[in-house]
């Protein structure tokens, strides 16, 4: 099942359900008019909504219309909670061993994670705002996971079970601002702005076999102005699965329906494969070259961020974004 979340002018937007191919698309005004409703109400209402995504594939929807994704709004517009991790190790390896810092030994175990501002989510078409470009603009595609509830304590098997939907993300990252922020051991804020996401969520069936342990084993795709810059495998190097994300952020709280779990930045050790965040391209100049030679995002600059399935469509719909200045 494939669902978005309409512009209607409201915070919360009109849910809609749309076709496998992305093609079409009905409002589910019928059974609910928001995705919270589902999540908070899943066992009675997604059966329903499944329904209806059957009817519209079929081409028998009466009331059906060309699916826009310029009219999405993020599926969750506003959610509990957004927490990101960091299951990609090669990521974080990179990232470090460029400033001439070592792994710590912990971080093989126990997953890093930020919780990010769930309140003001981006559609997958909406320019990006940033107030100045020496901030260090940077894009970070990610896949993600919307949640039913998951109580305190919950193991990973759990974990895997309470999950709903799957989305694309970027989880724009202002770099220079990082290092400041880290300095005062308090975390990230202002370098973490509004975060993106996919025109739809997808329940995990319409992965297949792709979904397997807690991982999406398909290729994340990430241009930059129009050029390829990543094709990365999101699968064989994650080293924490969504499970296992999932179960360390329950270790002392719950987590209710609608939080939005994140896997941060996909890598892969192949550098051919290109990278997921310009973080990670400067990472491997200032380790090969000893100077970083790429720059960060401008104003006007472009992101397209996307995943194809095995019969080679488009699962989520693509992030579409314009780096502009803030008004």
């Amino acid at each position: 099942m494939k669902l978005a979340t309409y512009k209607d002018g409201s915070r919360d937007g009109q849910l809609v359900v749309v076709s496998r191919d992305l093609a079409t698309a009905h409002y589910a005004n019928g059974i609910a008019g928001r995705l919270q409703q589902v999540l908070d109400d899943w066992n009675f209402l997604s059966p329903q909504l499944e329904d209806l995504y059957t009817t519209l594939n079929h081409g028998k929807a009466r009331h059906a219309f060309a699916f826009d994704p310029a009219m999405c709004m993020a599926p969750l517009p506003r959610a509990y909670a957004w927490v990101d991790g960091s299951a990609y190790l090669n990521h974080v390896e990179l990232v470090r061993r460029a400033r001439g810092a070592e792994m710590p030994e912990s971080f093989l175990g126990d997953p890093l994670v930020y919780q990010g501002g769930s309140d003001d989510f981006l559609g997958p078409c909406d320019d990006a705002p940033f107030t100045s470009a020496e901030a260090g603009i940077d894009f970070e595609a990610e896949i993600a996971v919307v949640t039913g509830d998951v109580p305190m304590g919950a193991t990973p098997g759990q974990g895997l079970e309470s999950i709903r939907l799957l989305m694309l993300a970027n989880d724009w990252t202002l770099r220079n601002l990082v290092p400041t922020e880290l300095a005062k051991g308090f975390g990230f804020f202002q370098s973490k702005p509004a975060t993106a996401f996919s025109p739809v969520a997808v329940t995990p069936d319409e992965l297949g076999d792709a979904w397997a342990a807690g991982r999406a084993n398909l290729t994340l795709q990430s241009s930059w102005n129009g050029r390829k810059v990543g094709l990365v495998e999101a699968g064989p190097e994650m080293n924490f699965h969504f499970g296992q994300l999932i179960a360390h952020i329950c270790k002392t709280r719950h987590l209710r329906a609608g939080a939005i779990v994140g896997s941060g930045t996909v890598s892969n050790k192949e550098a051919s494969r290109g990278y997921s965040c310009i973080a990670e391209k400067r990472a491997l100049e200032m380790i090969e070259h000893g100077e970083a030679k790429t720059g960060f995002m401008q104003f006007g600059d472009t992101i397209r961020i996307e995943m194809k399935g095995k019969d080679g469509h488009s699962l989520f719909g693509a992030i579409e974004q314009t780096v502009v200045e803030a008004a």
